[in-house]
């Protein structure tokens, strides 16, 4: 296939700061330490993490016909991303956000939409757009002209020409399952963060909101859980916890983002599933120690280094009932 990995979804403009403990009242200004711009979303960091593994990697999006667009366009092919698959919408702007990162690393943030809901894949694009051994669908859910049926006919026909897909979301209520739930028949690998899981199934226990996306067509679900690692569950009964590793963290923007490419990464090279989830902690871990999404990740070999360097925590396998 011509690519190793398209990235379809969510690309945004990020400008981040820290560290940022309140904002200032009235027109006051505080003063913080750091400050950087990245490209990021769900589909926008996997792709530039992927890249940065060695992988071949179109991007599938929308920007605007803005400064922060062609920002966007330049950084993505700086890492050697084909941006071929990039669409301007010209009466929307770029997705942006206003990321005010926290001393523990959490990320608060203003946002705008923008083109994330005005781009569309057409049917004279599906052979570049599924040319591709794995195919990713990052910020279901915040996509409005391809959210729901045109998402579902896209992963259908990536799944009828041999491509192994995987599935993140932007969602985070009850009623954003529509949206998802046609789309999972057609997901090998589905991966929301844990809060993502529990607002979409209403079950709060990891094994039991693995069970509800299984029982409704994905193949295998990979639940994100932050510092307490990542919960694997697939259709054939194979399940584990892995452990997060022990970091020092700078900024959480993007760490799923960066454990989805990881994840790929992993399908990529072949590794079993444990690995492979591990490398994917790995991209996760890498990527918070540094502000904005895939700071801290260089390439595949560094990323396997960290591996062997980095303890893992000694945690419990989380409490699934």
């Amino acid at each position: 296939m011509r690519y190793d990995y398209t990235s379809i979804g969510f690309y945004t403009f990020d400008c981040l700061g820290r560290p940022v403990d309140n904002i200032p009242p009235n027109g006051d200004t505080y003063f913080i330490k750091e400050l950087t711009l990245a490209v990021s979303g769900a589909a926008g960091s996997a792709a530039i993490v992927a890249a940065k593994h060695g992988m071949n990697v179109l991007a599938v999006g929308g920007v605007g016909d803005d400064d922060m667009g062609d920002w966007v366009l330049t950084k993505l092919a700086s890492f050697g991303v084909d941006t071929s698959g990039m669409q301007r919408c010209s009466d929307v702007g770029t997705s942006s956000s206003i990321v005010t990162t926290r001393p523990d690393g959490q990320r608060p943030a203003l946002h705008m939409k923008g083109a994330t809901g005005a781009f569309e894949v057409t049917a004279a694009q599906l052979d570049q757009v599924l040319d591709a051994s794995i195919v990713h669908v990052g910020g279901a859910g915040l996509m409005d002209k391809m959210d729901g049926a045109p998402c579902a006919a896209l992963m259908q026909e990536a799944k009828a020409r041999g491509s192994i897909t995987t599935l993140d979301v932007f969602a985070a209520t009850p009623a954003d399952m529509a949206l998802v739930s046609v789309l999972l028949p057609h997901t090998d690998y589905f991966m929301p963060s844990i809060e993502e899981a529990q607002a979409l199934s209403g079950e709060q226990d990891y094994q039991s909101a693995a069970n509800y996306f299984l029982d409704r067509g994905a193949n295998c679900c990979v639940l994100t859980l932050g510092e307490l690692g990542a919960y694997y569950q697939h259709s054939d009964g194979t399940s584990f916890h892995m452990p997060a590793f022990d970091i020092d963290v700078v900024c959480t923007c993007g760490c799923g983002d960066s454990f989805n490419a990881g994840f790929a990464s992993g399908l990529h090279h072949g590794l079993n599933a444990e690995d492979t989830v591990r490398l994917a902690q790995a991209c996760s871990a890498l990527n918070a120690t540094g502000l904005g999404s895939q700071a801290g990740i260089i390439d595949y070999q560094q990323t396997l280094d960290f591996i062997k360097r980095t303890a893992q925590k000694r945690q419990p396998e989380p409490t699934l009932a």
